[in-house]
């Protein structure tokens, strides 16, 4: 078996090295090619004394599961994260995005933040605990996935239909994404992810009389598609005020001065939220999607020929429901908006994280708050959609808790998917040691 050979100190092996070994395995999802990069990981573990198992659906898109034994006072704890990245194709970088280059305190390059830096700091810590040989209350296992970002059938979708055996016991997860810091007055929110928007992907059919394409039509299927597509860009669907976003609200308004404190607290009315969304402005970005159902039109389809009139357009939308709502909900929500002469059909539909369990949360708060006094963790509601919605399905409860103490300028949400992904070395470190600690004082007792 081939060695590996990363820069180590007494705490085993950096996170900031391990990261930049794992952003030169081009792993653009798709295809993906996740093997060789899980190959790495395999013989890192290895030679640690970590057991290891590969399982695959396609043999080219792995993945890797390792159980390092606790003490059996505690059930297993289980670390997950994925391999695969989103293209940068059309993308200007200040460097290649997969060369890792280290430079004016940050690693660059795809996955640095989603989610290649989360796993080296899981890795790291764990390798930490291995080296100081320090047995852990519970079993920690370490899942290691491909296939996140096109929807996990080839990653955690399988490995519970085909392998649950492996999590059996598991209660708590710590995958993505949470943990980092947001600056508020002078104090920081650390936004935990316990919950997460439900997938429910739908396609719209307009129809309308057909004909050839020099003659003039009116209220054919295009103007249909016109008048839809800019009544979902003109209005929000109507606003929810769910308990966990209430408690997200009032978390983040309370450090907050005045009047900023009490326009965010009117977040929490319904009649109130689309006022005070538009009063925010860009700041609003951030709450919209917590307080609605959304849908994106992302995929049409219609027309055969230029010359031919199509009687029949569809477009796909991408839509996110709110925990507790269903796409029955979301479809009707749709036909008051922009009429009911549209079908919907549900092409796709996950649930989420709907009703999370907060029972290890008070564990990761105080964690936060030993490692940074100006700490606020809340728990927080994710827009989008997490391998975390899979491992629901065996009773798992995830926590996106990848923690990064970061810049008051850096743009994380922004950076995610974007051109010049990069993270900072000293988030990284900071990461690292909140995950060791979060491993050395689990003791299921919640």
């Amino acid at each position: 078996m081939p060695s590996i050979s990363l820069a180590q100190d007494n705490f085993g092996i950096k996170a900031v090295e391990l990261l930049q070994q794992l952003i030169r395995f081009d792993t653009t999802n798709p295809p993906g090619n996740e093997q060789k990069c899980i190959e790495f990981i395999e013989i890192l573990l290895n030679q640690s004394g970590c057991n290891t198992q590969i399982l695959a659906q396609n043999p080219h898109r792995p993945n890797l599961v390792a159980r390092i034994r606790g003490k059996g006072q505690a059930p297993p704890l289980l670390l997950y994260g994925h391999l695969d990245v989103v293209t940068t194709a059309h993308q200007e970088w200040s460097y290649p995005p997969f060369e890792g280059r280290r430079a004016d305190g940050f690693i660059w390059g795809r996955g640095a933040l989603d989610m290649k830096g989360g796993i080296a700091m899981m890795i790291s810590a764990l390798l930490r605990l291995i080296k100081q040989n320090i047995p852990t209350a519970g079993d920690i296992i370490l899942a290691l996935v491909s296939d996140e970002e096109t929807g996990g059938d080839n990653g955690a979708a399988f490995l519970i239909k085909e392998y649950p055996e492996y999590f059996s016991g598991v209660k708590y997860g710590i995958g993505e994404f949470g943990g980092f810091s947001i600056p508020v007055g002078k104090q920081r929110l650390y936004p935990i992810m316990v919950a997460e928007k439900q997938i429910c992907w739908l396609r719209a059919s307009l129809k309308g009389p057909g004909g050839h394409g020099a003659i003039p039509m009116r209220g054919g299927a295009m103007e249909k598609l016109g008048a839809m597509l800019t009544r979902l860009d003109r209005h929000r669907l109507p606003a929810h005020i769910t308990p966990l976003v209430h408690k997200m609200i009032k978390t983040m308004a309370d450090p907050l001065p005045f009047p900023k404190r009490s326009i965010v607290k009117l977040l929490q009315f319904p009649l109130m939220a689309d006022p005070m969304l538009r009063l925010l402005g860009e700041k609003g970005k951030t709450f919209d999607p917590l307080l609605h159902n959304t849908v994106n039109a992302t995929m049409l389809r219609g027309g055969e020929a230029i010359n031919v009139i199509p009687s029949e357009i569809n477009v796909w939308l991408d839509g996110r429901l709110l925990p507790g709502f269903r796409p029955i909900d979301l479809i009707m929500e749709l036909r008051e908006l922009v009429g009911s002469h549209i079908r919907f059909e549900v092409e796709r539909h996950d649930t989420g994280l709907d009703l999370p369990d907060l029972g290890m949360f008070p564990l990761l708060e105080n964690i936060l708050k030993e490692l940074d006094p100006k700490a606020i963790p809340m728990p927080m509601l994710l827009p989008g959609a997490t391998d975390g919605r899979h491992f629901a399905k065996l009773g798992i409860q995830t926590y996106g808790f990848l923690p990064m103490h970061l810049p008051e300028d850096f743009s994380f949400f922004k950076l995610i998917h974007a051109a010049d992904e990069r993270i900072p070395e000293s988030a990284l470190e900071f990461g690292t040691e909140a995950i060791y600690r979060v491993l050395l004082q689990y003791n299921g007792s919640f």
